[in-house]
């Protein structure tokens, strides 16, 4: 008889009083080698458990395996607000993260396959042109020659050494594929004099530094209008490098306006710039496609290598669908080992449905369902076993076509002997779980417990949010709104678009969908976006540290300020802890934190402020009868009612806070850092502070990414809010309901990348389910029936 190995008892992972930002002592076991999926409403805990406990803990503890030296490199991790954590396994996370923006990075270079084509080409490539570095566009050809001293047997000898580095970048646009120019005539107005504020630089006036600058430089003459200068006065206005010079006895550096903005505003990260500077480069940088490499990055030499008459340019301009076949028809024994690894990548890009993309397209392009496909290629061949792969929301952006295909490299991961831990909201995808765990029974502080936990059909039974609601299917319109205009889209020709004709209607709901690459945010972001009054919601990240909140992103901290400032008759710089108010202890932080090195640093909460973030005499300022700290620590919902009525009504504040609530988040603290909020979150706090802005066309890009079911329904409400207000709402969007609540649908396709790009379906949605005549009319016909 044989007895079980005591080594095969250890077949779950359990986590006893997990207690990580909203978690209220949550204990749970979760089967390994299974998939199980975790829900609840937006705001409930679930990346709390998953990725702030499970996924944290088991990173944290590989980082610890390392050897100091090395740990000195890596990031510090503090360990979760958890009482035991056992049966852990190796974690691996793919996240949503959106890839970096860096212009150098595309989808080639993030994969490894640009790595595996640099060395076929080196090998293969005729002519022979160098190394794999030969054929980079992120490595520079340089030479140089010279003296060096060397130390030979205690005497020291001057020798001639020479070097040079054959590298593949484009000398021109220096490996960016585009050129950028300055449009001198955005800078100044050329019938003004200096005096007269010709510059039209933000933050160039003639009354500050720059003024006094200008004036004493002795270059030019600051009352003669700039277009009566002679070629030497302008030059010197626009291009004099930085000089030392003396103005009323005080030492000062001018620098020609060009240099001077380079370095001011060009250096930086566009999208880390203040709004009105951001647009201000937007009008001044015009980039062109690079004329001497045509936009490929590469160098004449690199170009010229080719393998029966493919370039590494053209490989990488291809579909990866094509190069795929292109690679599979190249038989070298000499290179077999490398080929057999390119074949691997390239198919698993086609396997997981980006196909479509192309290897030189940029890194930071990519959508957030994208991107997270994109980073588990690397996992799909891996010969890894037992190891726990953690997903969020593995579905965004990705048709109800083309979630089947997700379900499956999901469930080929666990069939390998993984454990499979997915954060998810679509009923599709929670439908083939082994194991769900439903988190809730609210968001925020309403939420953190685990409110169910078993099989799918056991769910389905249960009274939780996500039981009640996991079968909704939402019906057709029984009657459609009126357009009160169309906005004319002429030869749209961005990306994969074939010369698209199509008209949107004005004054009501229209979705624009398709599956994914099929030319859906091409058309929208590429033809209607930059119009004037359109106000447009994307999917880029909000950026924000642990210093910024709700409040002060959505610019609610400005009205409550100044109330405050007003009841109490003083400034209102001493209602910001990051302003005269802060702590001097914390300096406005809240918490105390220590450094330990390589070890995670350690934050205590102010004994000072106790974690208030105000220095004690702000905090005897009320209004409303609540201090600052009271206020900012309120949840949305009971700050909208404080400020919308009585002693403490504010008008500018309470219309904000009601924006919070539409979007569905009323349950979070006005005081909650950013860093602590979900990706759903932060999108809609985006959402909620746009919808503020001034503009009759609201363009919103996959709005129920990261939206329960449950809050689904609020989002439509939101949409017909906005629609009946007389604003006209464009959402692209997957979500069948959404589609099912549209006034209009234009359907992108037939498939993805040079097999899409056409508009194939325009009409009212029942019209599109009654032809099914496109694969979204065939899935949202089965979706309402």
């Amino acid at each position: 008889m044989s007895t079980a190995h005591i080594a095969d008892s250890h077949d779950l992972i359990r986590v006893t009083g997990a207690r990580e930002n909203n978690l209220k002592d949550v204990s749970v076991e979760i089967p390994k080698r299974r998939l199980t999926v975790f829900t609840g409403v937006s705001g409930s805990g679930k990346s709390s458990l998953v990725f702030g406990t499970i996924a944290a803990e088991s990173q944290r503890m590989i980082n610890e395996t390392y050897s100091a030296f090395v740990q000195g490199f890596m990031p510090t991790l503090a360990r979760p607000d958890v009482d035991v954590l056992e049966g852990l396994t190796t974690a691996i996370i793919v996240d949503q993260e959106r890839m970096g923006a860096n212009p150098r990075s595309t989808v080639g270079t993030a994969t490894d396959a640009n790595a595996m084509l640099r060395i076929l080409f080196s090998r293969l490539g005729k002519p022979h042109i160098g190394s794999p570095q030969a054929f980079s566009f992120n490595v520079a050809s340089i030479s140089g020659a010279g003296a060096v001293t060397v130390e030979k047997g205690g005497r020291t000898v001057k020798e001639r050494r020479a070097f040079s580095v054959t590298g593949g970048m484009c000398p021109r646009c220096e490996g960016m594929g585009k050129v950028s120019d300055i449009d001198l005539t955005q800078l100044y107005d050329d019938s003004k004099s200096l005096n007269e504020g010709a510059v039209t630089i933000p933050g160039y006036s003639m009354e500050g530094w720059y003024g006094r600058i200008f004036r004493g430089s002795g270059f030019f003459d600051p009352d003669k209008p700039i277009a009566k200068y002679t070629k030497r006065e302008l030059n010197d206005l626009l291009y004099k490098e930085p000089t030392k010079i003396k103005v009323e006895g005080i030492n000062l550096t001018y620098a020609g306006l060009v240099p001077s903005i380079q370095k001011s505003f060009l250096s930086k990260d566009v999208d880390a710039l203040q709004p009105h500077i951001r647009a201000f480069v937007d009008r001044v940088v015009t980039f062109a496609v690079c004329p001497e490499c045509d936009g490929t990055r590469l160098s004449e030499a690199a170009r010229s290598s080719t393998i029966g008459g493919v370039s590494i340019a053209d490989a990488c301009a291809m579909q990866i669908s094509d190069l795929a076949q292109w690679v599979a028809g190249l038989d070298e024994p000499s290179v077999a080992p490398l080929l057999g690894k390119l074949r691997h990548t390239l198919d698993s890009f086609v396997g997981i449905g980006l196909g479509y993309l192309s290897l030189d397209r940029s890194a930071g392009t990519l959508s957030g369902g994208e991107a997270q496909r994109t980073k588990m290629i690397r996992h799909l061949g891996s010969s890894l076993t037992d190891v726990t792969y953690v997903f969020d929301e593995p579905t965004i952006g990705l048709h109800p076509h083309d979630i089947q295909r997700m379900n499956e490299l999901l469930l080929q991961l666990r069939d390998k002997g993984n454990t499979v831990l997915v954060v998810e909201h679509k009923p599709e995808a929670i439908a083939i779980a082994d194991h769900v765990v439903d988190l809730g029974p609210g968001a925020g502080t309403a939420g953190g417990e685990v409110v169910f936990e078993g099989t799918v059909d056991g769910l389905r039974g249960s009274r939780t949010l996500t039981g009640r609601h996991l079968d909704d299917r939402a019906s057709l319109k029984d009657t459609v709104r009126k357009p009160s205009g169309t906005l004319e889209i002429r030869g749209a020709a961005t990306h994969n678009l074939r010369d698209v004709d199509v008209d949107i209607p004005l004054g009501v709901l229209v979705v624009v969908t398709g599956v994914a690459g099929s030319g859906k945010s091409s058309l929208i972001h590429g033809s209607v976006a930059g119009r004037e009054g359109v106000v447009a919601v994307d999917q880029a990240p909000i950026r924000g540290s642990r210093r910024s909140n709700p409040a002060t992103y959505t610019g609610l901290l400005e009205p409550i300020r100044k109330a405050f400032a007003k009841a109490n008759g003083v400034k209102p710089a001493l209602f910001s802890a990051n302003s005269e108010g802060a702590c001097p202890a914390c300096n406005g932080a809240g918490v105390i934190y220590t450094d330990l090195g390589i070890m995670a640093g350690v934050a205590t909460v102010c004994e000072e402020c106790e974690g208030k973030r105000f220095q004690a005499s702000v905090l005897e300022y009320t209004f409303g009868g609540r201090d600052i700290s009271e206020v900012l620590a309120m949840p949305v919902s009971e700050a909208e009612e404080f400020f919308g009525a009585g002693e403490a009504r504010t008008p500018a504040a309470h219309a904000i806070l009601e924006r919070l609530a539409d979007v569905g988040l009323g349950y979070l603290s006005l005081g909650q850092p950013l860093t602590t909020l979900s990706g759903g979150e932060r999108q809609r706090l985006k959402l909620a502070t746009r919808m503020g802005d001034k503009g009759g066309v609201y363009v919103l890009d996959e709005p129920t990414t990261g939206l329960h079911l449950a809050d689904v329904e609020q989002l439509l409400a939101l949409l017909d809010r906005l629609v009946d207000a007389g604003k006209s709402v464009i959402v692209i969007e997957h979500h069948q309901a959404v589609m099912a609540h549209a006034d209009w649908i234009i359907d992108l396709g037939p498939g993805a990348g040079h097999d899409g790009g056409r508009v194939v379906f325009e009409g009212t949605p029942a019209d599109l389910v009654a032809t099914r005549s496109t694969l979204t009319g065939e899935h949202l016909a089965a979706y309402v029936s």
